[in-house]
């Protein structure tokens, strides 16, 4: 289901093998594909997409503290 998938990485990734996740876009079917990016052939997460939506719109809102 996801193996044809298009993945996208952060732009904040490098590419030297950091801990980074990959999104599938434009996947249809009411969740996002999410997945290691150091393991491609491996398992991806669907993750619902309102609750991602969320995630993001979270993350985007936070505040770094001390």
């Amino acid at each position: 289901m996801t193996s044809a998938a298009n993945w996208r990485k952060s732009s904040y990734s490098s590419n030297n093998g950091g801990n980074c996740l990959e999104v599938a876009v434009d996947f249809t079917g009411g969740a996002v594909p999410v997945r290691d990016s150091k393991d491609p052939k491996g398992p991806a997460l669907l993750i619902p997409a309102d609750a991602w939506g969320a995630f993001v719109a979270g993350i985007k809102n936070a505040r770094v503290t001390d």
